[in-house]
């Protein structure tokens, strides 16, 4: 009878250090003990993509792609080698593989790439010599045999991409908190842990700024329907699983997005520039087209790269955040949400909806205490709205 199969990814805080390492191998050996094959995925440890960056845009403020993503990808494959040994050593065989190693192909769109294909030859054989795999994530290969790299976050499209491939079981994610939340806890301190969530409202939820998982990561897990855990790499519990076709709450939780610009342009050039920033990679949250002005949203690390095109075509830029609530009723929440924070004096600079979300453009200095106000509106509150569900089960 074969083995059930699990895929664990953990991020730079979860192997940051080589005591963490070690935290990280119990949870390892504590599946495989169980009777699973293992095959697992690391990020760079904690502030090393960041210092590698930082080094790069040393020598210039956009560095060549293809050259970043040589650079980015050594990241990973420090964890990759050390968590090797690190399983070797405590009596556990152990083999590390690159993305290009593991046979992971993607898209020639360095930076941002795109997994097309897993050959998962090499890693079945190793599970089948029961050797724990342990692949270097974040990173492919394309088919000119460049290295590539999958965005930032990419780790969990690498683990979630190979528990495809791999018919896996199930694919954890460890991290440094202990599930998915309505909003983030560093911030509502009320948040509420989701015991599971349905993929819809994941990914609207990634999409729109939370940080617990990476969009593609979450798009990847619905399109091949692999179950997704989030659990603490620090301590032991069940975590948050993520399943189901089918949103069923009504609102399920609010995203935040830091680190955002309003970058007005000339009227007429929207067309043009929005065109442009897609062949150049660069992601537009929102275009904005008013009758008294025009703009696009942009990442605030993207604008290097913008002003570098457009600078003649470019008006001003502010710094805003975005403010998202999530659910089937959060379209409807437009009046209700500026009223609730015109009483406490924030201003909303502009309005956007999709099928289940609504977004708010913020000042920054805004922004937490606006997610505070909404949360307690339409999650928290003994006196909600009625029409909010109050079960965390969603799926």
């Amino acid at each position: 009878m074969k083995k059930p199969l699990i895929v664990q990814k953990f991020g730079g805080t979860s192997v940051g250090s080589i005591e963490r390492m070690h935290t990280v191998a119990e949870h390892i050996i504590r599946a495989k003990n169980d009777g699973n094959q293992v095959v697992v995925v690391v990020s760079a440890m904690a502030g090393e993509t960041n210092r590698l960056l930082g080094l790069a845009k040393q020598i210039d403020c956009v560095p060549n792609a293809r050259e970043l993503d040589v650079l980015l990808s050594a990241g990973e494959q420090v964890s990759m080698a050390l968590l090797a040994m690190t399983l070797n050593k405590l009596g556990y065989p152990a083999r590390s593989l690159t993305g290009t190693q593991a046979n992971i192909v993607t898209d020639s769109q360095h930076n941002e790439a795109t997994i097309q294909s897993i050959d998962t030859q090499a890693i079945s054989e190793l599970l089948e010599q029961e050797i724990i795999v342990i692949i270097a994530g974040f990173q492919g290969v394309n088919k000119n045999g460049d290295i590539t790299t999958l965005g930032r976050g990419g780790s969990d499209t690498s683990a979630v991409a190979l528990a495809g491939a791999l018919k896996a079981d199930e694919c954890q994610i460890f991290t440094d908190v202990d599930g998915v939340y309505t909003c983030d806890p560093r911030i509502v301190s009320s948040a509420k842990k989701l015991e599971v969530i349905d993929f819809p409202s994941m990914e609207e939820m990634a999409r729109k700024g939370a940080k617990v998982l990476h969009l593609p990561c979450v798009q990847f897990a619905w399109k091949n329907q692999v179950p997704l855990r989030v659990l603490s790499t620090f301590d032991i519990n069940p975590g948050s699983l993520i399943k189901g076709d089918h949103s069923t709450q009504n609102i399920c939780g609010i995203a935040i997005q830091r680190e955002m610009l309003l970058v007005r342009v000339e009227q007429g050039d929207v067309s043009m520039i929005t065109k442009q920033c897609h062949m150049l990679g660069i992601e537009l949250w929102n275009v904005i087209e008013e009758a008294e002005w025009t703009a696009v949203v942009i990442k605030q690390d993207a604008y290097a790269k913008l002003d570098l095109v457009f600078n003649d075509k470019i008006r001003n830029s502010e710094p805003v955040s975005l403010l998202t609530t999530v659910g089937l009723q959060a379209p409807t929440l437009i009046e209700h949400s500026r009223t609730l924070l015109a009483e406490q004096d924030i201003d909303v600079h502009y309005v956007s909806t999709g099928s289940q979300s609504l977004m708010l453009m913020l000042a920054p200095h805004k922004v937490d205490n606006a997610a505070n106000i909404l949360h307690k509106a339409y999650i928290n509150s003994d006196t909600s709205l009625a029409f909010q569900a109050k079960q965390a089960f969603l799926g």
